[in-house]
Parts: structure tokens; sequence; C-alpha cells
């Protein structure tokens, strides 16, 4: 049951929180929250002590018989794939449940919507089955529609109602891959199955339904447009969330059902997936170093750098099948970290304009430990030494480069560009004289920036010791590899 533990503990707290008798003050219902969240994150942590790094075989399996007449069937098991982006997952809605504002609105139904939004990307992760996989991945759209929605800034129904769209075509385009698989293959099961043989222009017919469902959720150019707009009027937490986690969904559904599934359709299709990764990483900066908002700033360099996971997934060596898992984990953690600090700037100022915004770093009157973290941030996601988005970066060059040289090549400009556009943003915010508008800030609370100090510890660590993650994947991520190499 511990795989069970991870789903149904959060969606048991959302129902207890959502319909406790009486009334609830927001600190209450946070602490609440918060709790099960923390208890979801020991969870893991206990899982994940208890992983056998060793082989390649999926762990902590469950497998009861659901609908039959469907062939479905509630199925979860956790590899060396699955399990890091668990332990993300856990961490960061710890994370953004501790960043919510304490006077925020409608505490409770905020509360359940992050906790059943938990609990779905967990459920994703750990399923088995495709039909399940496919449920878990369109109940989390609800939660974040409404708490885009309801939560969001001035714009806030336009940007949800364009995430819905976009995740909507995402989920027709995977169903309909999904029942093409089991219809062709002739079973009746929709238990996973990467033994499947298709002849390739059946491969290349399914695996093209799925670039497109998980370009989109990744999002990869052009179906990206939906994210700088959610990114921008979504709060503070909930961009913590959708970067660090839900983008996730479609780098690992790309990887465990693209790859894994139709190996011959991505072989034939490699080089153009390293084109496309190509063109998403220099169109995301490219757009970044044009942003004058922080947060849609952001927002394009994770565009950019989702296109690093495409091009180490296209070469699928063991080296850069490897780096996705790292790089993925690397992204998590610093775009959670830059939009927590983006965060408290806008909240302490009142604005996100780079162009309006300067001397932030000033020790007297400006965010001194914010700027100093944010420059911590931005030289972590430009791939400075030291810190983990240097060492996800270098292992996604180093194993692509021997397969698509021109291709890396291109890529590792994006990684040049990720420095000038963070040096604007830094150079122009936080440095030079003090600007009127950031005289007089109100004080910034050590609590806000524990959360942050938290993540970037992590980057550190996991900079000097990458091994941590490399070794919990590497057997399974080799093994994908040499199941590929025996096509």
């Amino acid at each position: 049951m511990l795989s069970s533990g991870l789903i149904w503990v959060p969606v048991i707290g959302a129902v207890l929180l959502g319909f406790w008798p009486g009334s609830l003050s927001p600190g209450r219902s946070r602490s609440i929250a918060l709790f099960v969240a923390i208890s979801v994150l020991i969870w893991t942590i206990v899982l994940l002590s208890q992983f056998d790094r060793t082989i390649p075989e999926l762990q902590f399996t469950e497998s009861i018989p659901w609908i039959e007449a469907l062939g479905l069937s509630y199925s979860l098991g956790v590899d060396g794939l699955s399990l890091p982006l668990l332990v993300l997952n856990g961490l960061l809605t710890a994370i953004a449940l501790f960043c919510t504002d304490s006077d925020i609105q409608r505490p409770r139904f905020y509360y359940v919507l992050v906790l059943l939004l938990n609990a779905s990307v967990a459920g994703a992760f750990l399923a088995q089955d495709y039909l399940l996989f496919f449920l878990f991945y369109e109940i989390e759209i609800i939660p974040l529609y409404f708490l885009i929605a309801i939560w969001g800034g001035k714009r806030r129904g336009y940007a949800a109602t364009k995430f819905l769209i976009y995740t909507a075509v995402s989920g027709i385009s995977l169903l309909a891959s999904f029942l093409g698989l089991v219809w062709f293959s002739g079973v009746n099961s929709f238990a996973y199955n990467p033994q499947i043989a298709l002849p390739l222009g059946t491969q290349l017919l399914l695996l093209g339904g799925i670039l497109v469902a998980f370009g989109i959720k990744i999002p990869l150019v052009p179906f990206h447009t939906w994210l700088p707009d959610a990114h921008v009027e979504a709060s503070t937490p909930i961009s913590v969330l959708l970067a660090g986690v839900l983008l996730k969904l479609g780098t690992y559904g790309l990887l465990r059902f693209g790859l894994e599934l139709f190996p011959d359709a991505w072989q034939y299709l490699a080089p153009w997936l390293a084109t496309w990764a190509v063109v998403s990483a220099l169109y995301g900066a490219l757009s970044a170093i044009a942003q004058t908002d922080m947060k849609k700033m952001v927002a394009f360099s994770s565009i950019a750098h989702m296109g690093y996971i495409l091009l180490a997934g296209a070469a699928a060596t063991p080296l850069s099948l490897l780096s996705t898992v790292l790089q993925m984990i690397a992204h998590g953690l610093i775009s959670g970290l830059l939009f927590i600090l983006v965060g408290v700037v806008y909240k302490k100022t009142g604005s996100r304009d780079i162009t309006a915004l300067q001397g932030l770093l000033n020790p007297e009157r400006g965010l001194p430990v914010t700027g100093s973290l944010m420059i911590l941030g931005v030289m972590a996601s430009s791939g400075i030494p030291g810190m983990v988005g240097f060492i996800s970066e270098f292992l996604v060059f180093r194993g692509s480069f021997p397969i698509f040289p021109t291709q890396t090549l291109l890529c590792m400009v994006g990684t040049g560009l990720t420095a000038v556009y963070f040096l604007l943003l830094v150079n122009r915010a936080f440095f030079g004289r003090l600007s009127q508008m950031v005289e007089n800030l109100p004080p910034v609370q050590w609590s806000d920036h524990l959360p942050a100090i938290a993540l970037a510890a992590a980057i550190v660590i996991l900079g000097i010791q990458p091994s941590w993650v490399v070794h919990l994947s590497e057997v399974t991520t080799n093994s994908i590899v040499a199941s590929f190499a025996t096509l």
C-alpha cells in the first residue's frame, strides 16, 4: 500500500478539510493542508528509503481488477524514472502550501484543490495502466483550472480557459493514441506493456498522437502559448507547482509512452525530434530576452529548458536518457526557486517590470536576501558549475553530442542565451541606483525566504552530489536503452 498512500492520503486530507464541521480560520485550514502535504512527503521519503536502486523492474506494485469489461485495472508501480518525480511532487507541494498567503480568500476550497492536484499528479506518475494514467492526467486539469481561474490575476479567466482548451486537446490526442494502441495490438487490456510489437507505419501514427499530447503539456513550440499566460496570471504557489511538477507530466509521458512503446518510430523520427528540441530551446530563450515582466521571462525560460529534455530523449543514449531525469529535477527546483523570488519581489514592490525596478540588492532599503537568492537561482539556470543546473545540462549535451552534434551545439547556444536574459533581469532590477518605486519597502520576514533557502540548498547540494539522483535512476534508464538497442 506504499504506492496507494501517495494518492489517497492527500485525497482523504482534502475530503476531511472540505467537509470539516463548522468554520475554519485561514490559518487552521493552512495548517491542516500543510500537515497532510508534509505527511505525504515523509511517506515518499519512506518509499525512497526502501527502493532498491539495483533492479530495473517496477517496485511497490499494486494491481486490482477494476472495470474488467474495459480491461481497466488499478495498477500502480514505481521505478527509477518515476520515483525522483514523486519526491519532487511532494517537496514542491509542501513548499507551495507554505508560500500561500495566510489571508487568502476561500482558503478551504483552495487547499482542497492543491491537495487534489498533488494526488492526481502522483497517480499519473504511479499508474501502470494506460487508462488509469489518462484518468489521473485529466483529473489534474480540474483543480489547476480553478486555482488559476479563482486566485489568479486580472486576466485569470482568459488564461485558465486557454489552459483548459489546450490541455483538453492534449487529453483527446493521448486517449486516441492509447485506444489505437490497444486496437492495433489486439490485446484486451490497457495494462502497460512496452513489449507490444507494431509495424512502423502504425507506430508513427500512434507516436504522432503522443507527441502532440505531451508536446502541449511540456510545452514545446508551437504548442507553448498557454504557458506564459497561465504563469503570469497564476499566483506564486501555483506557478511553482505548474513549472516544477505539472510540466514534468509531459516529459515523463514522452519518455514512458513515446520512447518505450514506439521504439522503431522514435528512432525514425529522432533527428526531427532533436531539431524540434533546438527550435523550442532557441525560441524560448530569444522570447525570454524580449520580456520585461520577470514572471513571463521565467516562463519562457521553462520552454527553453524543456527542449533540452527532448534533445536528450531523442538521442536515447545511456548518458542522455539518464540526464533527462536529472534535468527534470534540476528544472523543477530552479524554476520553483525563481518563481518564489519573483513572487516576493511583486508582493513587496507591486511590480514585476524590470524596466521600472532598480537597486533591489540595496542592503539598507532594498531586498538584499531576495536579490542574493535570485542571483544564485539565475546562475543555476544559466549552468554555472557547482549547481545542479550545470551538471544536468552537461550530461544532456555530453550524452546527445555523439548522436546529434549539430543540434546539441545549437542547444548549447540556448544555454548561452539563458545567461543573457537572466543577466538583463538581475542587472536592471537588482543593481544600480535605488529607484523611487523601491524606496521604503516593507520588511521581508524570514518565513518568506525559508522556502527559497530550502530550494537553493537543494540546488547546491545536488550540484555537488548529483549521484544521489543519478544512482536512483541509472539502472532503470540503462534498461530502457538496452531494450531500445536490441531493435
